[in-house]
């Protein structure tokens, strides 16, 4: 009878995570991997990361001076709550796949992993009317806070008057707050950052509502166990994205080339072009090869167009201003979206009604993509379909 090593069996042991602040550092912010999505500053337990959410910056920064600014002296001692909460940090997508839908995306899943894709409006009219395209976001929000699935939601707000345009994270938690934050503003700001108040207002069903970058932070950070943090978030709303522009914008091209006070637009939107419209009454296109240069740094390199890790993930870029196309993710996703179609609170048709939608959301993936470096983690780069090389001439 031969004797069997029961060791060469066993699963190998998951190596153990001591990532901490100063890998963080080197491979996400000093390279430009980092988008600003301030996870990294809600998770950490010390209160020692920083963040500047104003005029070209959006990003963290360390606080304590012991080390110098990469690197950390809670990390030296074991802390890792920076690192599991980066959405850009290491294997974040493949990890944040397997945790939402048990696999990761295939090649062919370009967008993200999903299980429907349609196009939705809200019902009631003021909703629809104040909200961005078909309003479905604020529908969604108001309808979850009736319906008791949240009790509050991680949103973006005007800071001061609603004039100036400044994004700023707040908490919505009933209709009102809902539409008072309704509306895009194509700068950014990293909502996730509104948890705090949250917490503090004694809140614990919470909806993230958040550019793609944000709404990768949930899922990462659960799969990771990063501990208390993350479970308040119970549903994840993500705005598809190709990119947001600094708050310059406003004064270096809007007025400056334009004369458009930013205190006299009342709306603006993306289609094709940068749409502006005047409290006068009228209404301006801006070529959006214009408006790259004021392109936000943290976008440089972000390849998530579609919010591929939000339960449901939603934008404009169907032909119609009053149609949201909708990408129904996950189960939660599924339940919420057929409950409110089948009460009434939003309408919907396939997406395959307006199949230019749906190829552009596969062009703007593939061009988001692109983006991620080859140095970086590879399987983002997955189902990049492969330039052909031109044909050398012949004699």
């Amino acid at each position: 009878m031969s004797v069997v090593d029961d060791a060469a069996f066993a699963p190998a042991k998951k190596e153990r995570w001591t990532y901490q602040w100063k890998e963080l550092y080197d491979e996400v912010i000093d390279s430009k991997l980092c988008t600003g999505c301030a996870g990294c500053v809600i998770s950490c337990p010390h209160d020692v990361i920083g963040y500047n959410h104003e005029e070209g910056e959006y990003r963290p920064f360390h606080l304590e001076e012991e080390l110098g600014f990469d690197d950390c002296i809670h990390g030296q001692k074991g802390c890792t709550s920076c690192t599991r909460a980066c959405p850009r940090f290491r294997a974040w997508e493949p990890e944040a796949n397997e945790h939402l839908f048990a696999r990761d995306r295939g090649d062919d899943e370009i967008a993200g992993i999903y299980s429907d894709i349609m196009l939705t409006r809200a019902s009631d009219d003021m909703v629809h009317k104040m909200g961005q395209d078909g309003g479905l976001v604020s529908a969604i929000l108001i309808w979850a806070l009736d319906e008791g699935y949240i009790d509050g939601a991680l949103t973006s707000f005007m800071e001061g008057p609603a004039s100036d345009w400044k994004a700023r994270p707040g908490v919505a938690t009933n209709r009102d707050e809902v539409l008072e934050s309704a509306g895009s503003r194509y700068t950014y700001s990293a909502n996730t950052l509104a948890i705090n108040e949250a917490l503090e207002r004694g809140l614990t069903k919470l909806a993230l509502v958040g550019m793609s970058c944000q709404s990768s932070v949930p899922p990462v950070m659960w799969h990771r166990k990063i501990g208390k943090i993350g479970k308040p978030i119970t549903f994840n709303l993500g705005l598809l994205c190709s990119k947001t522009f600094d708050d310059s914008i406003f004064a270096e091209l809007f007025e400056a080339k334009y004369g458009l006070d930013k205190h006299e637009m009342v709306k603006m939107n993306i289609k094709g072009v940068f749409q502006i419209w005047m409290k006068d009454g009228s209404y301006h296109e801006i070529n959006l090869k214009e408006c790259h240069a004021w392109t936000r740094e943290g976008c440089t390199y972000c390849p998530d167009f579609a919010a591929e890790h939000a339960d449901i993930s939603c934008g404009g870029i169907g032909k119609d201003n009053d149609w949201t196309l909708t990408i129904v993710r996950t189960e939660l996703g599924r339940e919420i979206i057929q409950r409110m179609i089948a009460d009434g609170s939003i309408v919907a048709r396939p997406g395959d009604s307006d199949p230019a939608a749906i190829e552009l959301m596969r062009k703007l993936s593939i061009k988001s993509r692109e983006r991620w470096p080859a140095w970086a983690s590879d399987v983002v780069r997955l189902g990049l379909p492969e330039k052909k090389k031109p044909v050398a001439a012949t004699a």
